[in-house]
């Protein structure tokens, strides 16, 4: 198994992607008068997989790259967490799904397996004390059974998939309904298309699950881009893929964990990689960029931003930003999302005929997953807390986040839940370099009034990330495929500028 610990001059492991505030204290601004210069081609901000996959390209085309991190470590929103014995459990991104081409295509030039998440038996379906199993293969897919509900969600789910349809991947801002559904919150489509109040709970769910926030936060629009997203140019995305496990976007994992992809990529760029530093500034000129870190300052002729758009308005910018990219990284919030962890001897609940999947309403976990290894040993049941209920258990103490994550175990599980060997949880709202996941998302008005400017380079400075991805938007898949994207605008500035010097 892959060690995932990192030294800062060389790499042995990974995670993450950020810069942080301009305002410098004392002993930084010491630093700085003593940075040194470097000079390259292109120099990538934030060492996640869209950073990584862009420095592969632009490195196999021949360009001398340097990526700069602000963390002591690799792989943006994927990170392994040791459990012993060599074997790592995920607490950040960790799934792949059909269509989620690049993404596969990307861990097997680099060796790196999969397995399937667990799905042999019946889920666990609870609401208001009741708990009810069913199968996690029936023709309900990943709808709960929920006699009340059922019928309100499935029509609902089924209608939010034909409007998502008509929302262009590559410019949702000008679907034909744009401004009317950019100007409602997803909330206030479900209060007019559903009718009971389970079938209103298991949209929540969905909702909470898939984005880590709460309907109400949620543009509609962007609520149907996202949907549409999720499949490939041959397979328009659906609601069911985004949600489901089999055939869907929690299918499968990698050996290894997730983070591993990102390792790997990091060695084969090998020096090219620098840790622990967090760009303060950038300025650019008709010469070049100019990005400034504590320690180091960084001269090339593009500069890459590989970083959720929430993150990129800690760095300084001079000139300062156009209006409509200044305007729109201030409302693009991420996510809210703890992952929780629980490790057993062995995964118990499979004994009981149990796939260990649960969809219910003992807050503050109302989805789990058996996340464990791939031989099954030990067992790892995972909960997320999401939306506003990490909102609110974000500030309570750790030990009474712990026990009430148990609790929400037992109440789906047994009371065998209550007592595991080993507790991990991963709080990413608090991590500084990240600040929330799983992605950014669009509440009302941001589409329409600023959507243009998500991928649009502002002069010498190009943007990366998930959240710019028309494909597999939020997800690693959508990573993979920014990275792709703009290390192919990068090379055609750059073969630009060769055109115009030799005419020159």
């Amino acid at each position: 198994m892959a060690d995932t610990r990192l030294t800062r001059r060389g790499l042995l492991g990974g995670a993450a992607a950020g810069a942080a505030v301009a305002a410098l204290p004392d002993a930084a601004l010491a630093r700085r008068r003593r940075r040194r210069t470097r000079r390259t081609e292109v120099v990538v901000i934030g060492a996640g997989l869209a950073g990584l996959t862009a420095a592969r390209d632009l490195v196999r085309a021949r360009h001398d790259v340097l990526v700069l991190e602000a963390r002591d470590r690799v792989g943006g929103r994927t990170l392994n967490a040791p459990i012993g014995g060599g074997k790592v459990v995920e607490i950040g991104g960790q799934w792949i799904g059909p269509t989620q081409d690049r993404l596969s295509a990307l861990a097997r030039s680099l060796g790196i397996g999969t397995f399937k998440t667990y799905n042999t038996g019946s889920n666990i379906y609870l609401r208001r004390g009741v708990r009810t199993p069913y199968a996690s293969d029936g023709p309900l897919g990943p709808i709960p059974p929920d006699p009340t509900g059922v019928a309100d969600v499935a029509g609902a789910l089924a209608e939010l998939d034909r409007m998502a349809r008509e929302v262009p991947l590559d410019a949702p801002w000008k679907a034909p309904k744009a401004k009317e559904w950019d100007s409602q919150t997803l909330e206030t489509w479900k209060q007019a298309h559903t009718t009971t109040d389970a079938g209103r709970f298991l949209l929540d769910v969905s909702c909470q699950a898939v984005f880590a926030a709460e309907p109400r936060d949620l543009s509609l629009l962007f609520a149907l881009f996202y949907i549409h997203s999720a499949g490939n140019e041959r397979s328009p995305g659906t609601l069911e893929r985004l949600t489901n496990t089999p055939g869907g976007a929690q299918e499968s994992r990698f050996v290894g964990g997730s983070q591993l992809i990102s390792i790997k990529l990091a060695r084969k760029l090998g020096h090219r990689v620098l840790l622990d530093q967090p760009v303060r500034r950038i300025s650019q000129d008709r010469h070049g960029v100019r990005v400034e870190c504590d320690r180091l300052v960084v001269e090339a002729e593009r500069a890459i931003v590989a970083m959720a758009p929430a993150m990129t308005r800690h760095i300084h910018y001079h000139p300062a930003l156009p209006e409509q990219r200044a305007q729109l990284i201030q409302r693009y919030p991420n996510g809210s999302v703890i992952k929780c962890e629980a490790v057993y001897p062995e995964p118990f609940w499979r004994r009981e005929g149990l796939t260990g999947q649960a969809v219910g309403d003992a807050d503050p976990v109302r989805v789990t997953f058996d996340n464990s290894p791939p031989d099954g040993s030990p067992g790892v049941m995972l909960g997320f807390i999401e939306g506003e209920q990490a909102r609110k258990w974000g500030s309570r103490p750790a030990a009474e986040r712990k026990a009430a994550v148990l609790r929400s175990f037992a109440a789906y599980f047994g009371d065998r839940m209550l007592s595991p060997t080993r507790y991990i949880e991963k709080n990413w709202t608090e991590d500084r370099w990240t600040r929330g996941c799983y992605e950014g998302y669009a509440p009302p008005g941001v589409l329409l009034d600023y959507g243009p400017a998500i991928r649009r380079p502002v002069g010498r400075v190009h943007w990366a990330g998930s959240e710019t991805s028309p494909i597999w938007n939020g997800y690693m898949e959508g990573a993979v495929r920014s990275g792709e994207r703009v290390a192919r605008e990068v090379r055609a500035a750059l073969r630009g500028r060769s055109r115009r010097s030799a005419a020159a």
